[in-house]
């Protein structure tokens, strides 16, 4: 007999966090291994970021938040909004929370009923059909694979509605492809959706700041659907502030208003300081994220042109977040010292055994002849482990 919950019994776990702790493992008995399994990046939080987190800590903001936040930064995300996208929200649609995670957590709990429909663009982030299975909905699968660089088409969206689609989870740029939607794309799956009222859109914007087409696009832009949409972003990623924790929707007030009374009785309001930090973030100089972006560029050209020159191997070229995601299926099958590659996450396990390069199998995110490689990392990390990569699959025969 299993006393545990049947929601829990039915949850995977997270095989991204899985393969950073075998890497770990390794790391621990000596071996050099170079992670790229996990979506950080390696900057550190900058410096006048930091400052207004010792600051609140000496101006004695330790006690509980507002639920949703305080009122300085939902403004500041409201203004934030504004400024870079040119959305009109107000304090009272912002929710802040532990991290984008617990946002899209709260989003997904806040609108699906048991039996909704929740359509997911494959490739996918691991979590998003977990949240949908916790919130006892179905999760429905539209495939896009690297020939269409892994984004759905509005005619696929339009055939995989039902009468029981309740929402859609967009995520652009893409964890786990690196993939940006356009203006034009993004139109289009507003066009079909603006059809369909009792649908509601949650956009998963959170590596916004990382992109390589010089503007960002967010979906809720469109007049048409603008009152179905949950905008989910955070200061994560832009901001190299992972451990911080402080996610955000920005959505219609009666959304927001559910989800602050969702998060009132599970967590509260986030961190005091994190929240500090995160206002500095806002408000203060933008030239570290930048900075960061473009080294995220110039790393991506490199592992894109070290990735190409491996037979087998097919690559497209992301434009956004710091991810890679190449076709290997063409190693199925294959083997050494009678070892047999069946299909990504045992070649995700060779490569870090045989290769000493942690990354993770394409099955977790729904693309089983991929795998996914984080170049949140050195040039001399990428430039080692994509020599590692090459001489690991050279042995397979």
């Amino acid at each position: 007999m299993n006393p545990l919950s049947d929601r829990l019994t039915a949850l995977s776990p997270s095989e991204t966090f899985a393969m950073a702790q075998k890497s770990n493992e390794l790391k621990a008995q000596g071996i050099d291994v170079i992670n790229m399994s996990v979506g950080e990046p390696d900057f550190n939080t900058p410096d006048h970021i930091k400052e207004a987190a010792k600051k609140a800590i000496d101006d004695n903001f330790t006690f509980y938040s507002p639920v949703p936040g305080y009122p300085d930064l939902r403004k500041a995300v409201c203004e934030k909004l504004k400024n870079e996208n040119n959305l009109d929200f107000t304090p009272d649609q912002i929710v802040c929370s532990n991290g984008a995670k617990q946002s899209l957590c709260n989003a997904v709990l806040a609108l699906v009923n048991k039996g909704d429909e929740v359509i997911i663009p494959a490739p996918y982030w691991v979590s998003y059909p977990e949240m949908v299975k916790l919130a006892e909905g179905k999760p429905v699968y539209i495939e896009a694979g690297i020939d269409q660089d892994f984004k759905i088409t509005a005619k696929q969206l339009q055939n995989a509605l039902t009468s029981k689609t309740k929402a859609v989870i967009l995520c652009s740029p893409s964890n786990p492809t690196g993939s940006v939607y356009t203006k034009d794309e993004l139109q289009g799956l507003a066009d079909v959706l603006a059809k369909y009222p009792n649908i509601f859109v949650i956009s998963d914007e959170i590596y916004e700041h990382i992109n390589y087409v010089g503007k960002h696009e967010s979906i809720a832009q469109f007049e048409n659907i603008r009152e179905r949409v949950v905008v989910v972003n955070g200061v994560s990623k832009g901001y190299a502030m992972t451990g911080w924790r402080i996610g955000w929707i920005a959505a219609p007030k009666w959304i927001s208003s559910a989800c602050s009374m969702l998060q009132g009785q599970y967590t509260s309001g986030p961190s005091s300081i994190s929240q500090k930090a995160a206002l500095a973030a806002y408000t203060g100089d933008q030239s570290c994220v930048e900075d960061m972006r473009q080294a995220f560029e110039r790393r991506k050209k490199l592992i894109v042109d070290l990735l190409s020159e491996i037979p087998g191997l097919k690559v497209n070229d992301p434009m956004g977040a710091f991810y890679i995601f190449p076709e290997c299926d063409s190693y199925f099958g294959k083997s050494y010292n009678g070892r047999v590659i069946e299909n990504s996450p045992d070649l995700a396990m060779y490569l870090l055994e045989e290769g000493h390069v942690a990354c993770v199998g394409g099955a977790a995110f729904g693309a089983p002849k991929c795998i996914r490689l984080s170049y949140a990392t050195s040039d001399e990390n990428i430039t080692k482990a994509i020599g590692r990569i090459k001489e690991a699959l050279a042995k397979l025969a």
